[in-house]
Formats: C-alpha cells, sequence, structure tokens
C-alpha cells in the first residue's frame, strides 16, 4: 500500500457506504474531515483527549483516588 508524506488519505470505499456516510454525517453537522480526525484521534491516543480547558489540579485529584 503506498503511503505518500503528504498530509492527505485517500480511500477507495462502496459508493453505497460512502452515500449514507455522508449522509449519517450530515444529520450530525459535521464534516469528514472533522468526524475522521476525531476518531482517528481517539484509535492513536486512546479514549479521552486532555481539554485544554480541564483544570490541572482537577486531574490530579482523580489520580489520588
Amino acid at each position: 500500500m503506498a503511503r505518500g508524506k503528504s498530509g492527505r488519505v485517500v480511500l477507495e470505499i462502496d459508493p453505497e457506504l460512502k452515500r449514507r456516510l455522508y449522509a449519517t454525517l450530515e444529520t450530525s453537522q459535521q464534516t469528514m474531515k472533522e468526524w475522521f480526525i476525531r476518531e482517528a484521534e481517539e484509535l492513536v491516543y486512546g479514549e479521552k483527549q486532555p481539554s485544554l480547558f480541564d483544570n490541572p489540579e482537577d486531574n490530579k485529584a482523580d489520580q489520588d483516588k
């Protein structure tokens, strides 16, 4: 499988699956890019990503339990 160094991901999928995926994303007001990045980050980094808005003290309290 070819892997380039650009930031592009190219997939060939069944046209019906593609149609249904876009329809589903439209109902949830997401783009394919937003959905893919969120799913890829979850797969690579795990279930919970720390938020920029998380309070570090809250995380410390959770670890102390």
